[in-house]
């Protein structure tokens, strides 16, 4: 993994260890970085600074770029002026380059003079008119851009860094880089990028490239951002974000209660397919079947709806012992301690099929822990009579005499008791959930009340009846 740091501007702290650990969360760790090191380090693209240097020089040295030396001052001006004169393009290239203040139109000894006193300046790559560049995508085939719409892009800047477009030759060059992954959005560079190959290292010494499409907004208009996700209330990171300069925090799909099996299943899934009707897949899937073939050249809406989906499908799919310890946080958090670990896994099987995100399990499972605190008093009072007290009554009475406590004994108990009273089991078992649960939500009502124990659930009927 190569940090590419080279923009000075705008480098945000805490970027570099963020994205660490979001690839961590997602089990994605790279095998040479600059935490690990390797055969081609530094990783650090600011690290590499004089390397890029060597290179742009030589560029220089074989007439394939020049030294810019105009202000930003005169560059303003120099756009002022092809604006005024109608110019389809404000860009510095073949047509403008010639009335700039650069060593293509200096004299040699001019241009040394001003690079030995120290005069600011940039490495602009020469993009010769009237000409074709060609490559192959892997995703989109043939592709060819005429020069004569290719700007002179800055290689090297004023401050010595490079910018991306010759970082990233140069470092592909030196990494033995073999296969290059952008998203669509970098192709109009691309041009530019091969004839840098061409010029430093030679076209068969390139990687394949792969331009990908992008994430759409959910109606189709755009790339998906960070804006939208705060607009339509859904997170576009991977893991909550805080802002170093305001401590404004972005939401993360890990915060929400995301697995990070299902953020990588479905971001695998948006714009690509193995050709057959299934959805999950596993990591280890996901490498076996995947073929460049198949990703699509369109871009592909991002629907939250679906990503939701996927992750309820994957908290049905995995083991509650891989997400317990998340789901124990969440508990702990809203004041439950969790100190029977095998009781916490049944409970947490038990209501897994209900859950959608992590959150939801404090939801669908926290009355397994701790009595109601209210109950839906709207749903049973028009069924709350003194037949029913009597029912509970007698109910609660059965069930602490119970030798046995098991889902069959209780369910068992339950029956009888309506029979011998006959008393419509619906409206019984809707109010026996009531006062366990609170609510009409959870599992099977006397799975609840096996769970929950033959004590709690004696003395749950017992409150229940004195607030009733």
């Amino acid at each position: 993994m190569r940090i590419e740091d080279t923009d000075q501007a705008r480098f945000v702290s805490g970027a570099e260890e963020y994205i660490f650990e979001c690839l961590k969360w997602c089990g994605l760790e790279p095998d040479e970085s600059v935490l690990t090191g390797g055969p081609y380090a530094p990783y650090r693209q600011s690290e590499r600074k004089e390397t890029y240097r060597q290179y742009a020089e030589q560029l220089v040295k074989d007439g394939h770029a020049y030294y810019a030396f105009d202000t930003p001052e005169e560059l303003e001006a120099m756009r002022d002026r092809l604006k005024t004169a109608g110019s389809h393009s404000l860009q510095y290239d073949h047509h403008s380059r010639g009335n700039m203040n650069n060593s293509l139109r200096l004299l040699p000894e001019e241009t040394q003079k001003l690079l030995d006193t120290g005069t600011q300046h940039v490495i602009r790559i020469k993009v010769n008119a009237d000409d074709f560049v060609q490559f192959t995508d892997m995703i989109r085939g043939e592709m060819q851009f005429d020069t004569n719409t290719v700007d002179d892009k800055v290689l090297l800047k004023a401050d010595g860094m490079p910018t991306y477009h010759l970082a990233v030759v140069v470092d592909d060059y030196l990494m033995k880089i073999t296969h290059a992954f952008r998203g669509e959005e970098w192709m109009p560079s691309a041009p530019v990028h091969i004839l840098l190959w061409k010029y430093l290292f030679g076209l068969d010494k390139m990687p394949q490239w792969a331009h990908l499409p992008l994430i759409l907004k959910p109606d189709g208009n755009g790339k998906l951002s960070k804006r939208d996700g705060d607009r339509l209330g859904f997170p576009v990171y991977a893991m909550d974000w805080t802002d170093p300069k305001t401590n404004e925090i972005t939401k993360g799909f890990k915060e929400i209660g995301f697995l990070p099996e299902a953020f990588i299943n479905l971001l695998a899934v948006l714009g690509w397919n193995d050709g057959s009707e299934q959805e999950i897949f596993s990591k280890e899937e996901l490498i076996n079947r995947f073929s460049i073939e198949r990703v699509h050249k369109g871009g592909a809406k991002f629907d939250f709806e679906k990503a939701k989906w996927f992750n309820h499908e994957w908290i049905k799919k995995s083991g509650v012992k891989s997400y317990k310890l998340r789901v124990k946080g969440i508990f702990e958090s809203k004041g439950i301690t969790i100190d029977r670990e095998e009781y916490f896994e049944k409970v947490l099987e038990l209501v897994k099929e209900r859950c959608t995100l992590l959150p939801d399990f404090y939801e669908q499972a926290h009355f397994f822990f701790v009595a109601p605190a209210t109950y839906d008093e709207a749903s049973v009072k028009p069924k709350w009579d003194d037949v029913k007290k009597d029912f509970f009554i007698s109910l609660a009475n059965n069930f602490a005499d119970a030798a046995i406590w098991d889902i069959p004994s209780i369910e068992n108990t339950f029956k009888e008791l309506a029979t011998a009273k006959n008393i419509k089991l619906g409206e019984l078992q809707m109010i026996f959930r009531v006062l366990l649960v609170g609510s009409k939500m959870g599992p099977g009502v006397f799975v609840i009340s096996e769970a929950i124990g033959k004590d709690e659930t004696v003395s749950r009927i017992g409150r229940f009846i004195e607030i009733m």
